[in-house]
């Protein structure tokens, strides 16, 4: 009986610690209910239509959605189930997978360091990450960022790669990372190809590293999470209990949901690792139409596509997809992986935003995510294609 009531306390006790940290979360960084816009009655009815209608079509167990409007936090909710077996609702508080929406936190992180004069990203990314070996050209953090540094992304098939049926758990992250690609020759030489890889990010992260003197996933909790009010969000831990972390679905051709493949993610944080909830990512939007993680210069510089010297088109700027459609600039990025897609979209001179996480593979969630923006602003927005 003791022990019984000795694991309620501890549950309990558990749950006031997080409630507090919400809170001071909240209070640090200035997000207050009096702070939070409310969507209008219209906007809400046309953005639940268009999810119904894109749930029905696609057969997503779960989605969770957010809106920013005029630079505030306005709307999130959930639709659907988080959990198929247990019959566990989604909500705007549950933690989907991002995959590659992870790299425009870590490219925020990496932006930080060199607003605050600590990292060169034109400097050789040795520089800070002494681990990575030469190769026959320079590579700097800006071309990584950018995807112009000629480094490889998953081989396709290949039992060696991650990617493909991962089962292995790795507690030196960006270590572990590193060694599945850093002795493969380049694809091209640094800056003249564009050649998307989610193995660059975690040098990224090893930069970051030695740029900050912190571990990677420390030093984004401290000053990307934390300031943007961003609580619930964290890595994918396949042995940790994470409350309100989704279950991951995929489809057969035939359409009929089941439980997607395995995936630990723990070998790819900076590019792919990361989990977040729709009311979390919107704070994150927030800080950024506000400038409260990095100044508008640096924030204009990360959000300007690179060029390749081969003359090829190319609007993925540093971590971030960028672009105009109908004369509206906007940012953001997907994501795509095991058991999950995802998207965001960030319409800066509207100070809006929009969030849209599923539960299910192989999803135009990017789609969605276009068509709540134009709703929101009365534009479509626009996100890269990875």
């Amino acid at each position: 009986m003791k022990l019984a009531q000795d694991s309620v306390l501890r549950l309990f006790s558990a749950r006031l610690l997080k409630t507090a940290l919400v809170l001071a979360v909240l209070n640090a960084t200035g997000f207050s209910s009096a702070q939070e816009a409310k969507l209008s009655p219209q906007k809400q009815s046309q953005i639940e239509a268009a999810i119904s209608k894109f749930m029905a079509s696609t057969h997503v167990p779960g989605l969770s959605a957010a809106v920013v409007e005029d630079g505030r936090f306005a709307w999130a909710a959930g639709f659907g189930m988080a959990d198929l077996e247990n019959n566990v609702p989604a909500s705007e508080h549950t933690l989907y997978r991002l995959a590659s929406i992870s790299k425009s936190l870590t490219a925020t992180a990496a932006m930080q360091l060199f607003e605050r004069g600590q990292l060169d990203l034109d400097a050789p990314v040795q520089k800070y990450c002494p681990s990575f070996p030469q190769k026959p050209w320079p590579i700097t953090t800006r071309q990584v960022m950018g995807h112009l540094a000629g480094i490889r992304h998953y081989k396709s098939g290949s039992q060696d790669d991650p990617e493909v049926g991962n089962t292995k758990h790795f507690e030196k992250q960006i270590e572990a990372g590193l060694n599945f690609f850093k002795q493969d020759p380049l694809l091209s030489p640094p800056g003249t190809q564009f050649h998307y890889s989610t193995h660059g990010f975690t040098l990224v992260g090893c930069v970051i590293e030695g740029a900050s003197g912190s571990r990677y996933v420390d030093f984004l909790r401290q000053n990307v999470f934390l300031p943007a009010g961003m609580a619930e969000t964290q890595f994918d831990d396949r042995f940790a209990i994470i409350a309100y972390r989704t279950r991951f679905y995929d489809k057969t051709e035939s359409g009929v949901v089941r439980n997607a493949d395995f995936l630990d993610s723990s070998y790819k944080i900076p590019g792919g690792g990361w989990l977040s909830s729709a009311e979390d990512m919107a704070r994150f939007e927030v800080a950024m139409v506000d400038d409260k993680l990095i100044r508008r210069p640096t924030r204009n510089l990360m959000w300007t596509p690179l060029k390749p010297t081969d003359g090829s088109m190319d609007n993925y700027a540093l971590g971030w997809g960028s672009g105009i459609e109908n004369g509206t600039q906007g940012v953001g990025h997907t994501g795509g992986q095991q058991g999950t897609s995802t998207a965001f979209l960030i319409a800066p001179e509207q100070r809006a935003g929009v969030v849209v996480l599923t539960n299910m593979e192989g999803v135009p969630a990017d789609n969605l995510a276009r068509q709540i923006l134009t709703i929101v602003v009365g534009v479509p927005g626009n996100t890269p294609q990875p």
